[in-house]
């Protein structure tokens, strides 16, 4: 086998087993600390410190991987992951909010480190000319979010079917394992630059690296505003589904975007895309969360509603985030390629937090039209920035 292709697949094979644990242990906070009584924004200010640190970790993760190579980011990435899954294993006592909060700190550490040694690892195994970048990076992107969707329903199915701390360290373990078999495959130095850079150049000189990262704040606000706390807690709290059902419906919405993802250069027809895509994707997003607090106001059957209505939301949210996904590697440098990316994704992690605390505070407010409400405005948001963003070849 090319060497390339098996590095690759080495790679996506371990960013597969960590997004695995990713979802599952996102789940498992959601719907354990609910249980527990905690009111939706406190459980969305348990993921404060996941969404917050991941903003620092992409920016210094690039800048680190360009020193120390992206295999050695990822696998710290999972070492820290293993970490944070065993800390949360303690009794209740010890689950105050202060502590789950570290514990998650943690974890969006590691994971947005695995994520951007993953992702920038691609740059460097493809080229853009051959329409083979957008093709790889779009597979990886898919078929991480599609595992993630099978990381919820593994949290709630383990949830359900034994207790809390067991599911943790089962999680734990298998990631030990993965971590052990990346380390043994992988070379070293991927991703590594000839020079150090300083740390002032992970803020890039390019100008549509930096409108694109803007819009991926606002696209990925706009999911987060009701995917996190307010979509399960609204399933489990006024329609009544089980926690099974729960991550059943949440893990099916992912893994689709992810299969959308992942053959999005096949529905597009082309091999290569551009700022145009992004920008008309991003406003044919804005419409679907609208419509769904406009017919939930107007008192249509609530679960018809959610269930259709985010079912295109998620076609148009796959796309709009595969593109993203390849623009960012087509306009950087390989040689810049990790502090780009990093510097993308603190963009990416700065809008998740948004999101989150939106997703909290706004069902608690408002029930989750408003967070729906919010969800179309960032949409919105991300469809004018994305005026901005040239064609592939014009943007250095």
């Amino acid at each position: 086998m090319e060497t390339r292709l098996r590095n690759y697949l080495v790679v996506t094979g371990g960013y597969w087993a960590f997004t695995i644990t990713d979802g599952a242990i996102r789940m498992l906070v959601v719907l354990y600390f609910h249980m527990l009584g905690y009111s939706p924004f406190e459980v969305a200010m348990l993921f404060l410190f996941y969404e917050f640190f991941g903003i620092v970790t992409n920016l210094v993760g690039g800048w680190l991987g360009a020193r120390i190579g992206l295999n050695l980011t990822m696998h710290i990435g999972m070492g820290l992951q293993i970490l944070a899954l065993l800390m949360l294993t303690v009794p209740d006592t010890w689950l105050a909010v202060p502590y789950v909060m570290f514990a998650q700190a943690l974890s969006g550490i590691a994971k947005d480190l695995n994520k951007m040694s993953a992702k920038a690892s691609v740059k460097t195994l493809a080229t853009t000319g051959d329409g083979k970048l957008f093709h790889w990076v779009a597979l990886l992107t898919g078929s991480k979010n599609a595992l993630k969707g099978a990381g919820f329903f593994i949290g709630a199915a383990l949830l359900q079917w034994m207790d809390f701390r067991g599911a943790l360290a089962i999680l734990a373990g298998m990631l030990f394992t993965v971590l052990i078999i990346t380390v043994i495959m992988l070379p070293s130095g991927v991703g590594k630059m000839k020079r150090k850079p300083k740390f002032s150049q992970v803020f890039s000189p390019i100008p549509a690296i930096n409108r694109l990262s803007a819009a991926r704040f606002f696209l990925f606000g706009s999911r987060d505003a009701w995917f996190v706390v307010g979509l399960p807690v609204f399933l489990y709290e006024v329609l009544h589904w089980d926690f099974t059902a729960v991550g059943a419906f949440m893990a099916s919405w992912v893994i689709g975007y992810g299969f959308i993802q992942a053959g999005t250069p096949r529905l597009l027809h082309r091999h290569e895309t551009g700022g145009g895509t992004a920008r008309a994707l991003a406003f044919a997003l804005a419409l679907f969360p609208a419509g769904i607090a406009l017919a939930l106001m107007l008192g249509w059957p609530p679960a018809t509603v959610v269930i259709a209505g985010l079912v295109f939301y998620g076609i148009i949210f796959a796309l709009n985030s595969a593109v993203h996904s390849y623009l960012i590697l087509a306009y950087s440098d390989h040689d810049k390629v990790a502090m780009n990316v990093g510097f993308y994704y603190m963009a990416n992690a700065g809008g998740r937090l948004a999101g989150t605390m939106i997703s909290g505070l706004a069902y608690q407010t408002g029930g989750l039209e408003a967070c729906l409400w919010w969800s179309a405005g960032f949409a919105l948001a991300a469809g004018l920035l994305s005026f901005a963003l040239p064609a592939v070849e014009k943007a250095h």
